[in-house]
């Protein structure tokens, strides 16, 4: 456990590259499970720890989570999620050379677990927003950060593929380049939300893991220290 923050109510942590949130069927280590075991070991629990799931990383991205300890965090988490408050910004690796800044409004559909952009009137299409910015472009690839207004599967991978900017390593949306082999160059690097108890807004940040081998490391420092 990559642990960012703890406390009786939240357990805030850097999820890495190819580790589920959740379980599935491959049976492979989830982020829950993981943090139940934590828990349990840290503060010597008898019977089973509570650890509640209220947002995801897809597998194959890296980056700052936050889990409930309590039921009623939980609930007020999960809220604050369905009301949007919460700032998730990410950084990602882009194939490409591009400059400026965009808003992205879309219609995501998710089929036989791809995600395709519809027309707004498709009977399934749930809308998708965001806000991206061109950071810095250096041998073919743009670093590019990333602020989620909505949080659908897939979203920041097909929005920006969509555009021109597939990710590194994201092959399913049409990148060309590998970027470690399995995973792909998507990291959630700032999240806030409210305290579900104290009612204050809590901030954390987390740059990118050793699999980024240094890309744009200036330029991400001087990110973190400024936002």
């Amino acid at each position: 456990m990559d642990v960012c923050y703890l406390d009786n109510h939240l357990l805030v942590v850097n999820k890495p590259a190819g580790m589920l949130s959740q379980a599935d069927r491959t049976g492979d280590t989830d982020l829950l499970t993981h943090a139940k075991a934590f828990l349990k070991e840290r503060f010597d629990k008898p019977g089973n720890v509570f650890v509640g799931l209220v947002h995801r990383l897809d597998r194959p991205a890296s980056g700052l989570m936050v889990l409930a300890r309590t039921s009623k965090a939980a609930a007020r988490l999960t809220e604050q999620f369905r009301q949007r408050t919460p700032d998730k910004r990410y950084l990602a690796l882009v194939e490409g050379r591009h400059d400026g800044a965009g808003h992205c409004v879309d219609y995501l559909v998710k089929e036989d677990q791809q995600v395709r952009v519809v027309e707004a009137s498709h009977p399934k299409a749930k809308r998708a927003e965001l806000t991206w910015r061109a950071l810095a472009s250096r041998d073919g690839r743009t670093l590019v950060s990333v602020r989620l207004q909505t949080g659908r599967p897939h979203q920041i991978r097909v929005q920006l593929s969509h555009r021109g900017m597939p990710l590194v390593g994201d092959l399913r949306y049409g990148a060309k380049q590998e970027f470690d082999g399995r995973n792909l160059a998507l990291h959630c690097y700032h999240l806030a939300v409210d305290h579900p108890t104290r009612r204050e807004r809590m901030t954390w940040q987390q740059a990118p893991p050793a699999t980024w081998d240094g890309w744009f490391e200036q330029e991400i420092a001087e990110l973190l220290t400024h936002e």
